[in-house]
């Protein structure tokens, strides 16, 4: 299990992720959130395999979140090594390396505002079925309200404190390698995730690295 959070909010999404696992037979689900600047923050997950899982995505910048987020629908890979290698050609090797058959995306979002992605992960490759699509459907709908909620009570943030935290210092560590390698933010981005990548590290990890002057990029 995943620590319980100090965030009631994220506490709250944590358990919607574990309820959607015993409940759909999955093997694992993930939660992340769009900050304002269209960057992924990972906001909650079932289990630490699940948070990895969810994580390599917004390393790597590929896989059904990004594209359930980017197209506004559902993304259901029923299975992920016929479907997966060419949509994906990383992301689906390493969830294929994991363990996982089938993945399945179901975007967060309230008219035209995107507020995230809910991710499902199974052992064993299959869609799912009628009832299963609308229990899916009905999870993402009540994460939402969780999610609405915590804007309520935090004016108008759109995730909650604990992930706008990890959003700020992503977004200062790309500021400092930007700097450091005379790029731009999208450059710098790029080399703080393909460090995550290569180094088996948390995004979030590598950005107070780089704040704390413990990791340093060059031009080359």
């Amino acid at each position: 299990m995943v620590p319980v959070p100090a965030d009631p909010i994220v506490a709250r999404l944590c358990r919607l992720c574990q309820r959607a696992v015993s409940s759909l037979s999955a093997t694992g689900a993930g939660l992340s959130v769009v900050a304002r600047d269209n960057q992924f923050s990972l906001l909650a997950a079932a289990d630490p395999a699940s948070e990895r899982l969810e994580e390599l995505q917004l390393v790597l910048g590929e896989g059904p979140c990004i594209d359930a987020a980017a197209a506004r629908r559902p993304v259901l890979i029923a299975d992920l090594g016929w479907d997966g290698p060419t949509r994906w050609p990383v992301y689906a090797g390493a969830g294929h390396d994991a363990g996982i058959r089938a993945i399945f995306a179901f975007p967060l979002q309230v008219g035209a505002a995107q507020l995230g992605v809910l991710d499902l992960f199974r052992a064993v490759p299959g869609p799912l079925s009628g009832p299963e699509l609308r229990r899916a459907f009905d999870l993402a709908d009540e994460a939402v309200t969780l999610l609405l909620d915590d804007q309520g009570h935090d004016g108008d943030e759109r995730s909650s404190g604990e992930a706008m935290a990890g959003s700020v210092e992503l977004f200062q560590a790309q500021g400092m390698v930007m700097i450091q390698i005379g790029g731009t933010l999208a450059e710098a981005m790029v080399r703080i995730r393909a460090h995550a990548y290569a180094q088996n590290r948390r995004l979030i990890d590598v950005a107070r690295d780089i704040i704390g002057r413990d990791l340093w990029f060059d031009r080359d």
